[in-house]
């Protein structure tokens, strides 16, 4: 079965349908202060639950910092948004201390000892595609545990038990789940059944799931608990390590004890750039993100987009080349930096960007069949997560944590309570051929043993004349970078509060396949008829990214972005 060339499969399809139902019902914006400006001067957590950023800032006025509320968060999504919050995936965090240290920590999935590149291929060569999306083959071993400890051992300042409570609370006591929820979990109950015949806490089997419905997750509570006992053996041995590996053996899948023990996150140096005076911050390989992320913004900084306005046909032309360009370059010099040699220095060179889009045509669409990746000499619904958090101090966190697909690969640990993910996807299954978000990849990405495979996440710091400016992240597959990449120009080019750039409506092109995803009135009509005039494919999809965002005003107060594309929070203290 070939893959198809659609950037989101038919179940994607479905949940982003579910997703639009409640599109922009309402921004939730969090918590107002005295003065009723949603502005705060002590601290503010951003993330996709409510329940996660109450979580988060009660840590903070607990006394805790930025990490240690990052870490109860990650923990808190892992129970009231399991579709991407996890214990059972990865993802990737940027770290920028009150004093201006910067760093990054890797802890994405790694491939099992005993994959290898060809094991999604039928005996023609060519891609099976559920089998890197759903089951436990699919799997990728987990790093969310490996990290938080990671942080937490860095930066954390309360005990790793404070952390942890608030999610074990959860878990064992229950929480309301939303309408969003409650629809996501019936449209999944078939599915559900069908890849856990030994019963999870995901599936009613009394009734459908209901609004404010409460789901206990009594199994994921026993592990948080080994977790806050043990820390990282919690999770990598013992117990759940054991019914890990008799999940896998049930169905089919690879990951092993020895796989789980020697899995380890990484410290990275973070990827730094500028636009208009502004410092990036962002993450390096494994993630695609930072480089791409830099890669746009100097592709469009020469051209004047506050002049032409905020998604009028001109900007968005410009945009769509880069995106174009960029997207070529991470099909072809990307992947794990450990197994292949990124030529990050010559991608991240402004005269280099610059040279990309010399021979961009005002009068015409370039076609994507006539972009390559540059020559370089020398050489995930998109349901993730995203949560930015801002201390008292001004430390600041950018996590953006995933299992890839929504439910991941829909096998939840019998025993253990937490879903698997469904990383494997994210590799290139076979050089030049799609992902389940359209993604082509190459030999860079390729699957090998105890590899990272590549992501989009792009989670950010911007600093402003030496001072925090901006925390921003979203998750959303393939148009992760993107997202984040009109976040930022929003507040910078188009003068937009951190709510109104996270609201604005998105546009999105990832090279192949060569159309342009819009969200629903996105454009004007007259942009839209001056862009296909000129031969450029759009095509209206559901809502993109669900961009969780701080930013620090001149006067030091810090406003929250939530999405309103979910049931995203700020809230600020």
């Amino acid at each position: 079965m070939q893959k198809t060339t659609k950037p989101l499969n038919k179940l994607k399809k479905s949940l982003i349908y579910l997703s639009s139902v409640v599109l922009l019902a309402g921004c939730a914006t969090g918590q107002l202060g005295k003065n009723n400006s949603g502005e705060y001067k002590n601290g503010m957590v951003v993330s996709a639950h409510p329940e996660a950023s109450q979580v988060g800032i009660d840590i903070l006025k607990k006394g805790g910092n930025a990490v240690d509320a990052a870490v109860a968060v990650q923990f808190a999504l892992a129970v009231v948004y399991p579709n991407a919050g996890n214990i059972g995936g990865g993802g990737f965090m940027v770290y920028r201390g009150a004093n201006g240290e910067i760093n990054a920590l890797d802890f994405r999935e790694k491939a099992a000892a005993s994959a290898n590149r060809d094991m999604y291929l039928d005996a023609a060569g060519n891609p099976i595609v559920d089998k890197s999306l759903y089951g436990h083959l699919a799997a990728g071993v987990p790093g969310s545990v490996d990290g938080m400890v990671e942080a937490h051992k860095k930066y954390g300042k309360l005990s790793w038990a404070q952390v942890l409570q608030p999610a074990i609370d959860l878990a064992q006591n229950g929480f309301k789940i939303t309408k969003r929820q409650a629809e996501e979990l019936n449209s999944l109950h078939r599915k559900f059944m069908e890849f856990n015949p030994n019963g999870t806490a995901f599936v009613n089997l009394e009734s459908t799931w209901q609004e404010n419905g409460i789901m206990v997750q009594t199994e994921l509570a026993n592990t948080l608990k080994l977790i806050q006992e043990k820390g990282r053996a919690g999770f990598y041995e013992g117990a759940v390590a054991d019914s890990v590996v008799a999940e896998m053996q049930r169905g089919k899948g690879l990951i092993t004890k020895t796989d789980l023990k020697n899995y380890h996150s990484a410290w990275r140096k973070p990827i730094t750039g500028n636009y208009r005076g502004y410092k990036i911050i962002t993450m390096p390989p494994t993630s695609s993100g930072g480089i791409a992320l830099i890669q746009l913004l100097q592709s469009v900084e020469s051209f004047p987009l506050k002049r032409w306005g905020h998604n009028a046909d001109s900007t968005v032309q410009v945009i769509v080349e880069a995106e174009r360009r960029v997207y070529a370059d991470r099909a072809t010099h990307l992947g794990d930096p450990d197994f292949y040699a990124v030529p990050q220095q010559q991608m991240l060179s402004a005269e280099y960007n610059k040279s990309r889009m010399a021979n961009f045509n005002w009068a015409a669409a370039t076609p994507s069949s006539a972009v390559l990746a540059g020559e370089i000499k020398g050489a995930e619904h998109e349901e993730t997560t995203h949560f930015s958090i801002v201390d008292h101090d001004g430390n600041a966190v950018s996590i953006t944590t995933t299992l890839n697909g929504s439910y991941g690969s829909l096998v939840a640990v019998k025993g253990a309570g937490f879903l698997l993910n469904n990383e494997m996807d994210d590799f290139s299954v076979k050089p030049g051929a799609p992902n389940m978000y359209g993604l082509v990849g190459g030999e860079a990405n390729a699957i090998a043993p105890n590899k990272r495979m590549l992501s989009s996440m792009t989670p950010s710091i911007v600093e402003k004349d030496g001072h925090l400016f901006m925390v921003v992240g979203t998750p959303g597959g393939s148009t992760i970078i993107t997202s984040v990449f009109q976040t930022i120009i929003n507040v910078i080019d188009f003068d937009m509060s951190m709510q109104a750039a996270v609201a604005a409506k998105k546009f999105h092109h990832q090279w192949l396949p060569d159309e342009v995803y819009l969200e629903p009135d996105a454009l004007d009509s007259l942009s839209v008829q001056k862009l296909r005039a000129k031969g450029y494919k759009l095509e209206v999809r559901g809502p993109i990214g669900r961009v969780d965002a701080i930013l620090k005003n001149k006067w030091g107060n810090y406003q929250g972005g939530a999405d309103p594309r979910g049931d995203d929070k700020a809230i600020g203290y």
